[in-house]
């Protein structure tokens, strides 16, 4: 038997597959959100059952979060994107006490006890300046791909300071540094700064404990990873697929009210 763990997003929506006895990932599968979420929450169901060539009748339980977990199925379970994200890192890095989520809208941090019991949250929900769309929309303006944001950045020895409490301002910004003939990889490296400092603040204000965990769509961004790491002066872990930890986190978590 299977349990599949959905993170339903503003973007896109996450599944992973997890055996029921031993927790082994049977399958991930990620699919833009689109006009019709409903649709591609479906869609992920059954890619991730037609991976392990499975059907709906092999399914112990569904369990759902994100920030849409309101459009989940009605026979799946709900949980909140923090205890997710809590249970996810915590399974991977048994030490971790200091969780981070950046995804494509808002960014959140979740702190642990020594058990991997979540004792206190922050969520940074006003404004996607300290999410993955501030590097979308500045990558437009800078006119280069959004994949190639990382990479250019790292080339920058320094940075020009630019707003990072709105997208709008800091797109202001940065086409004022384009006018100024400012050098693009410096440019980039000031947009991740910006956003390191807004994320950073918010999780130094619920307070760091290491080890720290990044998860989250933008936890694959060399360049945001780079200077986040600078910015709070501690090494960071970031797992292997830190885009599906809410997934994962959601499974886990009903794998783990199943057994009690």
């Amino acid at each position: 038997m299977v349990t599949i763990g959905l993170d339903i997003g503003t973007q896109s929506v996450k599944a992973v597959m997890l055996n029921t006895n031993n927790n082994e990932v049977l399958a991930r599968v990620q699919e833009f959100a689109g006009f019709d979420p409903a649709q591609a929450i479906q869609n992920v169901i059954e890619q991730v059952l037609k991976t392990s060539k499975l059907t709906q009748t092999n399914i112990t339980t569904l369990v759902a979060t994100g920030s849409n977990v309101e459009l989940a199925p009605s026979n799946a379970v709900t949980v909140s994107m923090m205890s997710a994200d809590a249970k996810a890192a915590t399974t991977l890095f048994p030490k971790a006490q200091t969780i981070i989520d950046v995804g494509a809208e808002e960014a959140r941090a979740v702190k642990c006890d020594e058990r991997g019991i979540m004792t206190d949250f922050v969520v940074n929900e006003r404004c996607a300046a300290g999410a993955g769309t501030f590097i979308e929309a500045m990558a437009r303006a800078l006119e280069i791909k959004m994949e190639d944001m990382g990479t250019l950045s790292l080339k920058a020895e320094r940075a020009s300071s630019i707003n990072a409490a709105c997208v709008i301002f800091g797109e202001s910004d940065v086409v004022s540094l384009i006018h100024k003939q400012e050098p693009k990889h410096e440019i980039a490296r000031a947009v991740y700064d910006a956003m390191a400092d807004r994320v950073s603040s918010m999780v130094h204000r619920l307070g760091i404990n290491p080890e720290i965990v990044l998860v989250g769509g933008v936890a694959k961004d060399i360049g945001f990873v780079t200077s986040l790491k600078r910015k709070l002066g501690i090494d960071i872990t970031v797992p292997e697929f830190p885009e599906y930890a809410g997934a994962l986190g959601a499974a886990l978590i009903g794998i783990a009210k199943g057994r009690t």
